[in-house]
């Protein structure tokens, strides 16, 4: 990837939103591979492409608390 430091920002009533050079693993290890410098993972659990988000939280009525 980079030298770029890794960033997470939650964006409110959506994704955690991942910048930077970043690993990412399946809960058994196994490494997910990247195509983007930035991933849209999914906070509300209804993505059809978890752990990226597809925009499911919207029609859902996904909030975050403040």
């Amino acid at each position: 990837m980079s030298d770029e430091p890794a960033s997470i920002t939650p964006y409110p009533d959506g994704p955690l939103i991942v910048r930077g050079d970043v690993v990412l693993e399946t809960v058994d290890g196994e490494r997910i591979e990247r195509n983007r410098r930035t991933m849209a993972l999914c906070r509300c659990g209804l993505s059809t492409i978890k752990p990226f988000c597809d925009g499911t939280h919207k029609p859902a009525g996904f909030r975050t608390e403040d």
